[in-house]
Protein backbone atom coordinates (compact mmCIF):
# COMPACT_ATOMS: atom_id res chain seq x y z
CA UNK A 1 0.00 0.00 0.00
CA UNK A 2 1.46 3.43 -0.82
CA UNK A 3 0.19 5.93 2.29
CA UNK A 4 -0.19 9.76 2.75
CA UNK A 5 -0.61 11.60 5.86
CA UNK A 6 -2.07 14.68 6.08
CA UNK A 7 -1.45 17.47 8.97
CA UNK A 8 -0.82 21.23 8.64
CA UNK A 9 2.64 21.47 10.08
CA UNK A 10 6.01 19.28 11.01
CA UNK A 11 6.14 22.17 14.10
CA UNK A 12 7.07 21.05 17.44
CA UNK A 13 4.04 19.24 19.08
CA UNK A 14 2.45 15.67 19.72
CA UNK A 15 0.29 14.74 16.70
CA UNK A 16 3.24 16.35 14.76
CA UNK A 17 5.59 14.16 16.42
CA UNK A 18 3.51 11.00 15.99
CA UNK A 19 3.44 11.70 12.44
CA UNK A 20 7.15 11.90 12.07
CA UNK A 21 7.30 8.33 14.05
CA UNK A 22 4.82 6.24 12.27
CA UNK A 23 6.18 8.05 8.60
CA UNK A 24 9.81 6.93 9.86
CA UNK A 25 8.56 3.62 10.85
CA UNK A 26 6.70 2.58 7.72
CA UNK A 27 9.73 4.75 5.14
CA UNK A 28 12.41 2.02 7.19
CA UNK A 29 10.21 -1.24 6.50
CA UNK A 30 11.42 -2.87 3.44
CA UNK A 31 9.40 -5.28 2.46
CA UNK A 32 6.42 -4.49 4.64
CA UNK A 33 2.83 -3.95 3.94
CA UNK A 34 3.61 -0.34 3.60
CA UNK A 35 5.79 0.34 0.32
CA UNK A 36 5.75 4.21 -0.05
CA UNK A 37 5.13 7.04 2.28
CA UNK A 38 4.09 10.86 1.41
CA UNK A 39 4.11 13.05 4.20
CA UNK A 40 1.73 16.61 3.12
CA UNK A 41 1.72 19.96 4.79
CA UNK A 42 0.42 23.36 4.57
CA UNK A 43 3.70 24.49 5.57
CA UNK A 44 7.22 23.79 3.95
CA UNK A 45 9.81 21.61 4.68
CA UNK A 46 11.97 24.50 5.95
CA UNK A 47 9.60 24.72 8.91
CA UNK A 48 9.87 21.46 10.39
CA UNK A 49 11.08 20.19 13.78
CA UNK A 50 10.88 16.54 13.35
CA UNK A 51 13.12 14.74 10.94
CA UNK A 52 11.46 12.57 8.01
CA UNK A 53 13.13 9.44 6.29
CA UNK A 54 14.89 10.39 3.57
CA UNK A 55 12.74 7.44 1.83
CA UNK A 56 9.60 10.05 2.49
CA UNK A 57 7.93 11.87 -0.13
CA UNK A 58 7.70 15.47 1.41
CA UNK A 59 5.05 17.72 -0.52
CA UNK A 60 4.00 20.81 0.54
CA UNK A 61 0.57 22.20 -0.53
CA UNK A 62 1.58 26.07 -0.12
CA UNK A 63 -1.82 26.98 1.84
CA UNK A 64 -0.98 27.97 5.55
CA UNK A 65 -2.43 31.64 5.24
CA UNK A 66 -4.55 32.60 8.51
CA UNK A 67 -8.10 33.35 7.72
CA UNK A 68 -9.28 37.32 8.33
CA UNK A 69 -12.77 35.74 9.05
CA UNK A 70 -15.71 33.38 7.82
CA UNK A 71 -15.72 34.40 4.73
CA UNK A 72 -12.09 34.66 3.94
CA UNK A 73 -11.88 31.43 5.76
CA UNK A 74 -14.00 29.62 2.96
CA UNK A 75 -12.07 31.11 0.51
CA UNK A 76 -8.77 29.61 1.64
CA UNK A 77 -11.18 26.17 2.63
CA UNK A 78 -11.77 25.78 -0.91
CA UNK A 79 -8.37 26.51 -2.07
CA UNK A 80 -6.76 23.99 0.20
CA UNK A 81 -9.37 21.25 -0.81
CA UNK A 82 -8.47 22.08 -4.45
CA UNK A 83 -4.80 21.94 -4.21
CA UNK A 84 -4.82 18.75 -1.59
CA UNK A 85 -7.10 16.95 -4.55
CA UNK A 86 -4.04 17.84 -7.14
CA UNK A 87 -1.70 16.23 -5.43
CA UNK A 88 -3.74 13.26 -4.21
CA UNK A 89 -4.39 12.96 -7.79
CA UNK A 90 -0.23 12.92 -8.56
CA UNK A 91 0.16 10.98 -5.42
CA UNK A 92 -2.27 8.32 -6.07
CA UNK A 93 -2.11 7.08 -2.10
CA UNK A 94 -4.05 3.66 -1.45
CA UNK A 95 -4.65 5.20 2.12
CA UNK A 96 -4.67 8.96 3.22
CA UNK A 97 -4.79 9.83 6.78
CA UNK A 98 -5.77 13.04 8.19
CA UNK A 99 -4.14 14.09 11.52
CA UNK A 100 -6.39 16.42 13.56
CA UNK A 101 -9.71 17.93 12.93
CA UNK A 102 -8.93 20.64 9.98
CA UNK A 103 -7.11 17.92 7.83
CA UNK A 104 -9.43 15.33 8.11
CA UNK A 105 -12.46 18.17 7.25
CA UNK A 106 -10.24 19.30 4.15
CA UNK A 107 -9.59 15.32 3.29
CA UNK A 108 -13.71 14.56 3.63
CA UNK A 109 -13.96 17.52 1.24
CA UNK A 110 -11.51 16.22 -0.86
CA UNK A 111 -13.06 13.32 -1.69
CA UNK A 112 -15.91 12.49 -3.89
CA UNK A 113 -18.07 9.03 -4.11
CA UNK A 114 -15.17 7.95 -7.24
CA UNK A 115 -12.09 8.14 -5.23
CA UNK A 116 -9.72 5.23 -5.06
CA UNK A 117 -8.00 5.91 -1.85
CA UNK A 118 -9.13 5.55 1.97
CA UNK A 119 -9.93 7.85 4.11
CA UNK A 120 -8.80 7.93 7.90
CA UNK A 121 -8.71 10.34 10.10
CA UNK A 122 -6.76 10.69 13.37
CA UNK A 123 -8.22 12.36 16.95
CA UNK A 124 -5.20 13.16 19.19
CA UNK A 125 -7.19 15.49 21.62
CA UNK A 126 -10.63 14.77 23.70
CA UNK A 127 -13.50 17.39 21.74
CA UNK A 128 -15.30 18.58 24.42
CA UNK A 129 -12.04 20.24 25.81
CA UNK A 130 -10.09 20.71 22.91
CA UNK A 131 -12.41 23.30 21.28
CA UNK A 132 -12.01 24.78 17.27
CA UNK A 133 -12.14 28.16 18.49
CA UNK A 134 -14.34 30.38 19.69
CA UNK A 135 -17.71 32.25 18.75
CA UNK A 136 -18.81 31.73 15.01
CA UNK A 137 -15.86 30.40 13.85
CA UNK A 138 -15.77 27.88 16.08
CA UNK A 139 -19.30 27.03 16.24
CA UNK A 140 -19.13 26.61 11.80
CA UNK A 141 -15.10 24.12 12.61
CA UNK A 142 -17.15 21.94 15.03
CA UNK A 143 -20.50 21.70 12.36
CA UNK A 144 -18.05 20.74 10.01
CA UNK A 145 -16.31 18.25 11.94
CA UNK A 146 -20.07 16.62 13.03
CA UNK A 147 -21.33 16.46 9.10
CA UNK A 148 -17.79 15.86 7.63
CA UNK A 149 -16.21 13.00 9.28
CA UNK A 150 -19.30 11.13 8.23
CA UNK A 151 -17.53 11.17 4.55
CA UNK A 152 -14.60 9.14 6.13
CA UNK A 153 -14.10 5.89 6.09
CA UNK A 154 -13.20 5.85 9.92
CA UNK A 155 -11.52 8.33 12.76
CA UNK A 156 -9.35 6.69 15.10
CA UNK A 157 -8.87 7.76 18.85
CA UNK A 158 -6.54 7.78 21.03
CA UNK A 159 -8.67 6.47 24.08
CA UNK A 160 -12.75 4.52 24.12
CA UNK A 161 -13.74 8.06 25.67
CA UNK A 162 -12.86 10.43 22.93
CA UNK A 163 -14.18 7.22 20.54
CA UNK A 164 -17.35 7.00 22.43
CA UNK A 165 -18.21 10.73 22.57
CA UNK A 166 -17.24 11.03 18.35
CA UNK A 167 -19.92 7.73 17.57
CA UNK A 168 -22.47 9.87 19.89
CA UNK A 169 -21.65 13.84 18.33
CA UNK A 170 -20.71 13.28 15.04
CA UNK A 171 -21.04 11.04 12.07
CA UNK A 172 -18.52 9.22 12.31
CA UNK A 173 -18.79 5.30 10.82
CA UNK A 174 -16.25 3.68 12.24
CA UNK A 175 -14.09 5.11 16.01
CA UNK A 176 -11.40 2.07 16.52
CA UNK A 177 -9.29 3.16 19.32
CA UNK A 178 -5.33 2.35 18.45
CA UNK A 179 -3.27 4.71 21.34
CA UNK A 180 -0.13 6.24 20.40
CA UNK A 181 3.42 3.96 20.55
CA UNK A 182 6.10 4.86 23.25
CA UNK A 183 9.27 5.33 21.36
CA UNK A 184 12.76 4.83 22.75
CA UNK A 185 15.36 5.98 22.79
CA UNK A 186 13.88 9.25 21.26
CA UNK A 187 15.47 10.73 17.97
CA UNK A 188 18.34 13.22 18.70
CA UNK A 189 18.14 16.74 16.38
CA UNK A 190 19.02 20.36 17.08
CA UNK A 191 18.32 22.44 19.16
CA UNK A 192 20.66 20.65 21.38
CA UNK A 193 20.32 22.02 25.50
CA UNK A 194 22.95 20.50 27.56
CA UNK A 195 20.37 18.87 30.56
CA UNK A 196 23.17 19.37 33.21
CA UNK A 197 21.54 20.44 36.62
CA UNK A 198 22.14 24.28 38.03
CA UNK A 199 23.08 25.57 40.98
CA UNK A 200 23.19 23.38 44.44
CA UNK A 201 20.02 21.70 43.36
CA UNK A 202 20.35 17.95 43.22
CA UNK A 203 17.44 16.75 41.62
CA UNK A 204 15.62 17.28 38.90
CA UNK A 205 11.45 17.42 38.45
CA UNK A 206 10.77 17.70 35.05
CA UNK A 207 7.91 18.96 32.65
CA UNK A 208 7.86 19.23 29.11
CA UNK A 209 5.39 20.90 26.69
CA UNK A 210 4.28 23.70 24.65
CA UNK A 211 4.15 27.09 27.07
CA UNK A 212 0.17 27.54 27.19
CA UNK A 213 -2.41 27.90 29.63
CA UNK A 214 -3.75 24.26 28.78
CA UNK A 215 -0.83 23.24 30.00
CA UNK A 216 -1.79 24.27 33.48
CA UNK A 217 2.19 25.32 33.92
CA UNK A 218 1.32 28.41 36.54
CA UNK A 219 -0.78 25.93 39.06
CA UNK A 220 2.78 23.84 39.16
CA UNK A 221 4.48 26.58 39.83
CA UNK A 222 2.73 27.41 42.38
CA UNK A 223 2.90 24.01 43.95
CA UNK A 224 6.52 23.94 43.62
CA UNK A 225 6.76 27.30 45.44
CA UNK A 226 4.68 25.70 48.37
CA UNK A 227 7.70 22.66 48.52
CA UNK A 228 10.32 24.96 47.67
CA UNK A 229 11.49 25.12 51.30
CA UNK A 230 10.86 21.37 52.38
CA UNK A 231 12.73 20.00 49.44
CA UNK A 232 16.10 21.98 48.81
CA UNK A 233 17.78 19.80 46.83
CA UNK A 234 14.95 19.46 44.08
CA UNK A 235 14.66 22.11 40.98
CA UNK A 236 11.82 22.13 38.62
CA UNK A 237 12.74 22.61 35.07
CA UNK A 238 9.85 23.32 32.14
CA UNK A 239 11.23 22.12 29.01
CA UNK A 240 9.17 23.48 26.05
CA UNK A 241 8.60 27.00 24.17
CA UNK A 242 5.22 29.35 23.66
CA UNK A 243 3.19 32.11 24.04
CA UNK A 244 2.88 31.77 28.24
CA UNK A 245 6.68 32.37 28.62
CA UNK A 246 6.58 36.10 29.39
CA UNK A 247 3.85 35.20 32.21
CA UNK A 248 5.18 31.66 33.83
CA UNK A 249 8.66 34.19 33.96
CA UNK A 250 6.72 37.24 35.11
CA UNK A 251 5.07 34.17 37.87
CA UNK A 252 8.36 32.84 39.03
CA UNK A 253 9.76 36.15 39.94
CA UNK A 254 6.36 37.17 41.87
CA UNK A 255 7.30 33.71 43.91
CA UNK A 256 10.99 33.90 44.21
CA UNK A 257 11.80 30.71 42.84
CA UNK A 258 14.18 32.24 39.91
CA UNK A 259 17.15 30.43 41.27
CA UNK A 260 14.90 27.00 41.81
CA UNK A 261 12.82 26.95 38.49
CA UNK A 262 14.29 27.22 34.42
CA UNK A 263 12.82 27.38 31.42
CA UNK A 264 15.45 26.56 28.96
CA UNK A 265 13.22 26.12 25.90
CA UNK A 266 12.38 23.89 23.34
CA UNK A 267 15.18 20.99 22.88
CA UNK A 268 15.82 18.14 20.15
CA UNK A 269 17.82 15.87 22.80
CA UNK A 270 14.83 15.36 25.41
CA UNK A 271 15.44 11.96 25.37
CA UNK A 272 18.70 12.97 27.64
CA UNK A 273 16.58 14.97 29.47
CA UNK A 274 14.45 12.50 30.70
CA UNK A 275 17.59 10.30 31.43
CA UNK A 276 18.65 13.22 34.28
CA UNK A 277 15.01 13.87 35.49
CA UNK A 278 14.48 12.22 39.20
CA UNK A 279 10.80 12.34 38.29
CA UNK A 280 8.25 13.49 36.15
CA UNK A 281 5.13 15.80 36.39
CA UNK A 282 2.33 16.31 34.27
CA UNK A 283 -0.64 19.23 35.13
CA UNK A 284 -2.32 20.07 32.13
CA UNK A 285 -6.03 20.93 32.63
CA UNK A 286 -6.86 18.45 29.46
CA UNK A 287 -5.09 16.14 27.25
CA UNK A 288 -5.70 13.72 24.43
CA UNK A 289 -2.81 11.00 24.98
CA UNK A 290 0.55 12.93 26.30
CA UNK A 291 3.23 11.96 24.33
CA UNK A 292 5.52 13.77 26.95
CA UNK A 293 4.20 11.09 30.10
CA UNK A 294 4.46 8.21 27.93
CA UNK A 295 8.18 9.58 27.20
CA UNK A 296 9.00 9.85 30.39
CA UNK A 297 7.77 6.43 31.56
CA UNK A 298 9.41 4.61 28.79
CA UNK A 299 12.79 6.24 29.99
CA UNK A 300 12.04 4.94 33.35
CA UNK A 301 11.17 8.18 34.94
CA UNK A 302 8.68 8.41 38.04
CA UNK A 303 5.96 10.40 37.25
CA UNK A 304 2.94 12.45 39.07
CA UNK A 305 0.23 13.39 36.83
CA UNK A 306 -3.03 15.02 37.12
CA UNK A 307 -6.12 12.79 35.91
CA UNK A 308 -7.66 14.32 32.63
CA UNK A 309 -10.79 12.89 31.05
CA UNK A 310 -8.50 11.20 28.81
CA UNK A 311 -5.05 10.51 28.66
CA UNK A 312 -3.15 10.14 31.63
CA UNK A 313 -5.36 7.35 32.94
CA UNK A 314 -4.82 5.39 29.96
CA UNK A 315 -1.11 5.57 30.46
CA UNK A 316 -0.15 5.97 33.64
CA UNK A 317 -0.88 3.15 36.18
CA UNK A 318 -1.66 4.43 39.84
CA UNK A 319 1.21 3.51 42.40
CA UNK A 320 2.79 1.27 40.17
CA UNK A 321 4.79 3.45 37.77
CA UNK A 322 3.60 7.00 39.29
CA UNK A 323 0.65 8.56 40.95
CA UNK A 324 -2.76 10.14 39.54
CA UNK A 325 -4.36 13.13 41.55
CA UNK A 326 -7.68 15.30 40.68
CA UNK A 327 -8.25 17.50 38.37
CA UNK A 328 -8.43 20.85 40.06
CA UNK A 329 -6.99 19.47 43.41
CA UNK A 330 -4.22 21.95 44.20
CA UNK A 331 -3.45 20.10 47.50
CA UNK A 332 -3.81 16.59 46.23
CA UNK A 333 -1.27 17.87 43.84
CA UNK A 334 1.43 19.18 46.21
CA UNK A 335 0.77 16.18 48.14
CA UNK A 336 1.96 13.68 45.58
CA UNK A 337 4.81 16.10 44.89
CA UNK A 338 5.68 15.85 48.19
CA UNK A 339 5.48 11.71 48.67
CA UNK A 340 7.34 11.53 45.09
CA UNK A 341 9.97 13.67 45.83
CA UNK A 342 10.58 12.63 49.89
CA UNK A 343 10.23 8.61 49.07
CA UNK A 344 13.33 7.33 47.67
CA UNK A 345 11.90 4.01 47.53
CA UNK A 346 8.90 5.13 46.17
CA UNK A 347 10.82 6.38 43.10
CA UNK A 348 12.93 3.25 42.39
CA UNK A 349 9.80 0.93 42.44
CA UNK A 350 8.04 3.11 40.22
CA UNK A 351 10.92 3.69 37.91
CA UNK A 352 11.46 -0.14 37.83
CA UNK A 353 7.60 -0.26 36.88
CA UNK A 354 7.67 2.43 34.14
CA UNK A 355 10.19 1.12 31.66
CA UNK A 356 7.21 -1.80 31.06
CA UNK A 357 5.58 1.38 28.97
CA UNK A 358 8.13 0.31 26.06
CA UNK A 359 6.35 -3.14 25.85
CA UNK A 360 3.07 -2.06 26.31
CA UNK A 361 2.81 0.78 24.02
CA UNK A 362 5.49 -1.42 21.68
CA UNK A 363 5.35 0.83 18.04
CA UNK A 364 5.73 -2.34 16.09
CA UNK A 365 2.54 -3.83 17.54
CA UNK A 366 0.90 -0.75 16.99
CA UNK A 367 2.10 -0.11 13.98
CA UNK A 368 0.42 -4.08 12.73
CA UNK A 369 -2.64 -2.55 14.16
CA UNK A 370 -2.83 0.08 11.82
CA UNK A 371 -1.85 -1.91 9.29
CA UNK A 372 -4.69 -4.25 9.86
CA UNK A 373 -6.88 -1.68 9.50
CA UNK A 374 -5.92 -0.21 6.50
CA UNK A 375 -6.37 -3.71 4.90
CA UNK A 376 -9.37 -4.08 6.92
CA UNK A 377 -11.26 -0.38 5.52
CA UNK A 378 -9.83 -0.91 1.97
CA UNK A 379 -11.91 -4.62 1.68
CA UNK A 380 -15.21 -3.23 3.36
CA UNK A 381 -15.46 -0.15 1.27
CA UNK A 382 -14.26 -1.74 -2.18
CA UNK A 383 -10.99 -0.32 -2.40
Amino acid sequence: MKLCFLIHSLAAGGAERWVATMANHWAAQAGGAITAVTVLTMTPPARDFYALHPAIRRVCLGQEAVSAGVFHAVVKNLARVRSLRQALAREAPDVVLAVMPESSCLLALAGGRGRSWTAIGAEHSYPPRNRLGRGLPGRLRSLARAVLYGRLDAVVCLTTTTADWMLRHTRTRRAPVIPNPAVWPLPVQPPLLEPARAGAAGRMLLAVGRLVPEKGFDRLLEAVAVLASRHLAWELVILGEGPQRAALEAQCERLGMTARIRLPGLAGNVGEWYAAADAFVLTSHYEGFPSTLLEALAAGVPAVSVDCLTGPRDILRHEVDGLLVPQDDAPALIAALDRMMTDDALRRACAARAVEARDRFALPRLAARWEALFMELRRAYGA
